[in-house]
């Protein structure tokens, strides 16, 4: 019977990090005061590449991005409506009970779908004084999946 010992050092180990792929959902939430605000789950359904609409600037080359506002626009995308937090009477729990219900769907599908929630960020524009009726919660729930 005969062993064979084989040094760590000696293993030829093939690895590599995973690739990834990553998706972003965001959900804007009006907290407009009498709930004639708008709020939206968005989801993009079309690619595209920061490259095309970069460009680099210096002190000696200081020109402005010329990419065009309509190359940049995305047309295919899924609107899901969500309620706003607000009515004529004040704050709806019931509404954002029912946007957490909307939400958790779209994340859970998307978890069928082999993805995986990465990161969340969230900013709010709200009522800065008099005259100042606008205010919207902003999510981004960032996804990734393994390709590789």
């Amino acid at each position: 019977m005969s062993s064979t010992f084989v040094n760590a050092q000696e293993a030829q180990v093939a690895t590599s990090a995973p690739t990834y792929v990553y998706q972003t959902v965001t959900v804007i939430e009006s907290i407009v005061p009498s709930g004639i605000g708008r709020s939206r789950m968005i989801f993009g359904t079309e690619d595209r590449d920061f490259r095309d609409y970069t460009s680099s600037r210096s002190e000696e080359d200081d020109e402005r991005n010329k990419s065009s506002r309509k190359d940049i626009r995305v047309k295919d995308f899924e609107e899901t409506k969500l309620l706003n937090f607000f009515n004529i009477a004040g704050i709806r729990f019931q509404n954002i009970a029912a946007n957490d219900a909307v939400v958790t769907s779209k994340i859970n599908d998307l978890a069928s779908e082999g993805w995986e929630l990465a990161f969340v960020n969230s900013g709010v524009e709200s009522f800065s004084g008099n005259g100042d009726s606008n205010g919207i919660y902003v999510t981004r729930y960032i996804f990734k999946k393994q390709v590789s």
